[in-house]
């Protein structure tokens, strides 16, 4: 044997290379946020202000450990529960109408200084900040749309309020929620929402009545569905309460027929990848490649967002460079869904308040602390 063989030679693992047109989108392109929770909205050091001036005893006096407590990342928050167990300390410290109006104030104001979002839809549930009764719901309802005017009179942004319904309510207690954000419609409360956990009493067809007096009073309506729960809850969801657009409905691609309902009523998906990935709804990118590529198939429209970018750590022109970086979307793909989001916002005017800025003004994504 030759002392010169060549040695043997080693497995070279195949590198995915992005096709061309993917990249990042243009930092000055204008998006509206339309999924996004005021739970997971507010920075931690905020939290951690808002919580000492209302004299909430927190676990630990440590910020670091805090800090941890309310955003999402280790063991215990990968999965669907396990991300909702962490709204238990950030709504407890947003009950009150002086929290909940610094805390809207400071997700729209800090969307526009970071992100350039023009268009704030921030939804939270308002039962869920009241401490069981103590507080006012108009008061808290009151003090959200004072946090969002506010921010409207110190930036060019157009916010809107969804207000929540929840899956574990009982029917009366979102029944009070739906006639609230109807009240509160002329003064900032621009839909309802659906959220929560699975839960055996929900009933899809008892909240049609109550859906249908909503879009009467001009109030959009979206649902979360098509996330943790069965792809089949998705039509019945259609059908019976006619949303204008679906929570995550990442499921959606998993079923034709869904697919052919969502295009043809042309309904749009609020899809927010972090969190779908976070909470294992999805198992990876390579999951979600398949997922837009059949919603690009059945023509169905979505738009991105970050469902709570404090609590995930992640703003929304992360949310689409991770795409293009993984070669899902392209840049006229990132701009379709921000022209979409824009589009299907249920905030009036939205698209008026949409200018790009001028050449070289927008900066660079910045993370804050306060």
């Amino acid at each position: 044997m030759s002392p010169h063989r060549a040695a043997p030679k080693r497995a070279v693992k195949a590198k995915f290379e992005k096709p061309r047109g993917f990249g990042t989108l243009n930092p000055a392109t204008p998006i509206a946020e339309l999924h996004c929770h005021l739970g997971g909205s507010v920075t931690p050091a905020i939290m951690w202000g808002i919580a000492h001036a209302q004299g909430i005893r927190l676990p630990s006096k440590d910020y670091w450990a805090f800090r941890k407590m309310i955003t999402a990342g280790s063991k215990r928050t990968r999965s669907f529960n396990g991300y909702l167990d962490l709204f238990h300390w950030t709504e407890l410290i947003q009950s009150s109408p002086i929290a909940v109006e610094r805390s809207v104030y400071e997700v729209v104001a800090g969307a526009y200084r970071k992100n350039h979002i023009t268009t704030m839809e921030l939804r939270f549930n308002p039962m869920k900040r009241n401490r069981n009764g103590e507080q006012d719901l108009d008061h808290i309802i009151a003090a959200a749309i004072r946090g969002a005017d506010r921010a409207a009179l110190e930036y060019p942004v157009k916010p809107g309020i969804i207000l929540i319904l929840d899956r574990e309510f009982t029917l009366r207690q979102n029944e009070i929620i739906v006639e609230k954000a109807i009240a509160w419609a002329s003064r900032g409360i621009v839909g309802i929402d659906i959220a929560g956990r699975e839960s055996a009493n929900f009933k899809v067809a008892e909240y049609k009545r109550m859906f249908r007096a909503a879009r009467k009073a001009g109030l959009g309506i979206t649902v979360h569905t098509g996330e943790s729960g069965p792809v089949s809850e998705m039509l019945e969801v259609v059908k019976q309460l006619e949303p204008d657009r679906i929570g995550h409905g990442v499921k959606a691609a998993g079923d034709t027929k869904t697919m052919k309902v969502l295009a043809e009523r042309k309904i749009v998906l609020e899809i927010c990848p972090t969190s779908n990935l976070m909470t294992k709804v999805v198992s990876d990118w390579e999951e979600f490649r398949q997922i837009f590529m059949r919603l690009r198939e059945g023509k169905v429209r979505y738009a991105i967002g970050t469902d709570g970018p404090e609590m995930l750590q992640t703003y929304i022109r992360d949310e689409l460079a991770a795409l293009g970086r993984h070669g899902i979307l392209s840049v006229a793909e990132q701009e379709a869904a921000a022209a979409t989001s824009i589009k299907s916002s249920f905030v009036k005017g939205a698209a008026a308040v949409a200018i790009p800025r001028s050449e070289g003004a927008a900066p660079r994504v910045s993370r804050e602390e306060s």
